[in-house]
């Protein structure tokens, strides 16, 4: 039915035919649109899956560059070291990019870089007087730090 209405524009108001090809896509979107049919793009996840061991946490990545840049590089397996009992940290190779705040105070769950390519997951809950940029947070910490242990983990960060 669109490509009759695209020929008929082009024959009675004597218009291109690319144009009447794109009067005739925008009249298809519109149709849509009135149909209650949505032509709206799909939106990108910022769900994530963090493995450790055998259980499977799942969290929700910040809407920053940091955060995407992070994504891009998934999915990952980092050999994350222990730090001061209540986090682990990974360096990166390269810097990513970074918005630091102080955050006052570190949740169980938090997903942070700290000075542009140091990967953390904290999980235990403090006050701080360092500055992070947030990455995301583990939606149900629960269990997380008996699964990260004592010492060193393998840490999987994969999108959901």
């Amino acid at each position: 039915m669109m490509k009759p209405l695209a020929v008929l524009l082009t024959l009675v108001a004597g218009l291109s035919p690319a144009f009447a090809a794109d009067a005739a896509g925008k009249a298809s979107a519109s149709s849509a649109a009135e149909s209650g049919v949505s032509v709206s793009k799909a939106p990108v996840s910022q769900q994530m899956k963090i493995t450790v061991g055998n259980r499977v946490f799942t969290a929700t990545l910040e809407d920053n560059a940091t955060a995407a840049a992070f994504k891009a590089l998934f999915p990952l397996s980092l050999n994350m070291r222990d730090v001061n009992r209540n986090e682990k940290a990974f360096d990166l190779p390269s810097d990513l990019p970074t918005a630091d705040a102080n955050p006052r105070t570190i949740r169980n769950g938090d997903l942070m870089l700290w000075s542009s390519r140091t990967v953390v997951v904290f999980y235990k809950s403090f006050s701080t007087a360092y500055r992070y940029t947030r990455l995301g947070k583990i939606e149900d910490p629960q269990g997380l730090a008996e699964a990260l242990g004592t010492g060193d983990a393998t840490v999987i960060f994969e999108l959901k």
